[in-house]
């Protein structure tokens, strides 16, 4: 048991710090580019990159999770899956292609014809460290993959900018995205000590579909309903509402990946390593949502007060349009860190039919939302996407408590104390702070810095169990560092 923590611990903890430096770079890297590109140049990328991301998920078609599950995985597994992946790639590849005159068409801008055949080569390049992803996950070697992902992202980043310092334009995205990849596979291929022998078998596919298949069925509907907003907006709006929509939905995905990201993506190998000892997999299920929950609303909280000065100080005034979306996108924003770890409870342990009825209920809350919410503009859209995240996210725990047999309770419990305390705690610092006239980066730290002394301080009041589970994670620390400093 211990071991299992100590491993799942140190894995979290190189995804964690490895997406910091990750994402920070791609944070600093979007921060210079959107102060020299415009607005429209962002939205023509955002087009086309909700084509790839939809299309990225038919280069598994649920292999990798199938590796990931099952317990004992043969050279031959990971070879089959290896060349299959590249034939899909492949194929993608070509596939859209030769579909760039139907999506600039489609978008009705001839501009992304081009562009959409460049990017067309970025499922090729992605097939070819798919195992390899893969693999490190199902062995929890997150250093070997944190290292990869952060050297891609600086070096990639550097070109980007200096293409778009010398007016290169979108294409400096497009350069960004294509020399991230080329350098991400280079980085794997050489670090993680893996590569495929000349061994196939159709067998060994099989033996993988079953799981795999219900798991790329569920991960192709989650990948379509969540970006279907992208294309509704690229086809209804003009390409700079698109670009200040997206941006607002990037930077809050940044702010859920550190909030609990990392914890997320070491779950799903975790407990698939305990599935079969179930008082084990209740107690790390009870205690990891409490620990998300009281870091998510806390994020979410902090960059609900603080939205409009961040983005102008961070973006400039001419991003300001993008403050209304990501105010209200935050709103919908406790759902995906929640979902995803109960999603974890169903496909740790094996149950990949009860995953797909629950991402089939929940993609069709989505598109009553798109179909409904647009009738009243971004607005409309995105205040029903609040209600959809409530309504999915009390669905998925329906299906949790079932699959491990806690009560419903035990999983609202603490996602809905932690929000009504994160409510009234942004009430109180709007209260007192909206009358401040001050420069930006002042009233940040103002404003986080009351937020997060109001949210602890109720948070401790009430002694509320995701305040409890945080504290017995972060005493040792302290008591550690104090006995350091007392020698």
């Amino acid at each position: 048991m211990s071991n299992l923590k100590t491993e799942g611990t140190v894995a979290a903890l190189w995804d964690f710090f490895g997406k910091i430096a990750r994402h920070g770079t791609l944070f600093i890297v979007t921060v210079v580019l959107a102060r020299l590109l415009d607005p429209s140049d962002f939205g023509l990328v955002a087009m086309i990159m909700v084509i790839v991301m939809l299309a990225f998920t038919f280069t598994d078609v649920g292999l990798s999770s199938a590796l990931i599950q099952r317990r004992r995985v043969l050279p031959v597994h990971y070879n089959s899956a290896f060349y299959f992946n590249i034939f899909l790639g492949s194929t993608l590849t070509l596939v859209t292609f030769f579909s760039a005159n139907w999506i600039s068409e489609f978008y009705e801008n001839e501009r992304l014809v081009l562009i959409t055949q460049v990017m067309s080569l970025l499922f090729l390049i992605s097939s070819f460290s798919g195992l390899q992803i893969t693999k490190l996950r199902k062995e929890l070697k997150y250093a070997t993959l944190a290292k990869a992902e952060v050297g891609a992202a600086v070096i990639s980043g550097g070109f980007s900018i200096a293409l778009a310092y010398y007016g290169a334009g979108v294409w400096s995205l497009v350069a960004q995205a294509m020399s991230r990849g080329v350098l991400h596979n280079l980085f794997l291929w050489k670090m993680s000590g893996w590569t495929p022998s000349f061994s196939f078998s159709f067998k060994a596919l099989k033996q993988l579909w079953g799981f795999g298949f219900r798991m790329f069925l569920s991960e192709g509907l989650i990948a379509i309903f969540a970006r279907l907003d992208i294309i509704v907006i690229g086809k209804l709006f003009a390409p700079a509402t698109l670009g200040f929509f997206d941006q607002a939905k990037r930077l809050l995905q940044l702010i859920i990946t550190y909030a609990s990201g990392s914890i997320m993506s070491v779950m799903f190998p975790v407990l698939s390593k305990v599935q079969n000892d179930l008082p084990r997999f209740q107690n790390i299920v009870i205690k990891t949502l409490g620990i998300i929950s009281f870091a998510v609303f806390l994020l979410l909280g902090t960059m609900y007060l603080v939205s409009e000065e961040l983005i102008v100080l961070l973006f400039t005034e001419k991003w300001l349009p993008s403050v209304d979306y990501f105010k209200l996108l935050i709103l919908s924003g406790f759902n995906i860190p929640v979902s995803a770890l109960l999603a974890n409870i169903l496909t740790s342990r094996g149950n990949s039919k009860a995953f797909l009825r629950v991402v089939i209920y929940r993609n069709i809350l989505v598109a009553i939302n798109l179909y409904i919410g647009f009738q009243w503009g971004m607005e409309g859209y995105l205040y029903g996407l609040f209600l959809v995240s409530i309504l999915a996210v009390m669905l998925t725990i329906k299906f949790a408590s079932d699959e491990i047999k806690l009560p419903f309770y035990m999983f609202a419990r603490p996602v809905v104390v932690q929000m009504v305390i994160a409510v009234i705690s942004v009430w109180i610092v709007i209260l007192f702070t909206e009358a401040i006239e001050t420069y930006n980066i002042v009233l940040i730290l103002l404003k986080s810095t009351a937020f997060f002394i109001i949210y602890f301080l109720i948070s401790g009041l009430l002694k509320t169990s995701s305040y409890q589970y945080v504290a017995e994670q972060i005493e040792p620390i302290i008591k550690r560092k104090l006995r350091r400093n007392n020698k």
